[in-house]
């Protein structure tokens, strides 16, 4: 049990962004769901929207509770912003071209495929949140 607890304590941060990262798929996959599959909004749009409204929560989680951010200048808090928000917007493209790819052009599941794009956009989210957004720079 005590290997347990300590295998947990070391992987906390892996651990909570992939429950956070759970619930923004969730969200955004809900979000598209809803969209798309019962109000008949067009593709696009209800990817975009689903992708926004993931991104206010991802930032919010990763920044509070995955990364514990302690910067509390205004200009260092409009970069990280900003530098998650333009990674977001990176793979929130690499999200609408999944889906209409997937979609639209070949005409495959637009709820699996949702998935699966949101589970390759995560992993690209957490390498960039690690290593360049939310990045300890008391440890250098």
């Amino acid at each position: 049990m005590k290997n347990v607890i300590e295998s947990l304590k070391k992987n906390k941060q892996l651990l909570l962004y992939l429950f956070f990262g759970i619930c923004t798929t969730a969200i955004n996959t809900i979000c598209y769901g809803v969209l798309h599959e019962f109000l008949c909004v067009d593709n696009i749009p209800s990817t975009i929207i689903a992708w926004l409204v993931a991104v206010v929560f991802a930032f919010t989680t990763n920044k509070v509770y995955v990364f514990e951010s302690k910067r509390t200048r205004a200009s260092e808090r409009l970069k990280e912003f900003t530098s998650f928000f333009a990674c977001r917007i990176m793979t929130g493209i690499l999200d609408v071209v999944i889906m209409v790819i997937a979609v639209d052009y070949m005409k495959w599941n637009s709820l699996i495929w949702k998935l699966i794009s949101n589970v390759v956009v995560t992993i690209i989210n957490y390498v960039a949140s690690k290593f360049i957004i939310f990045k300890d720079d008391s440890k250098n």
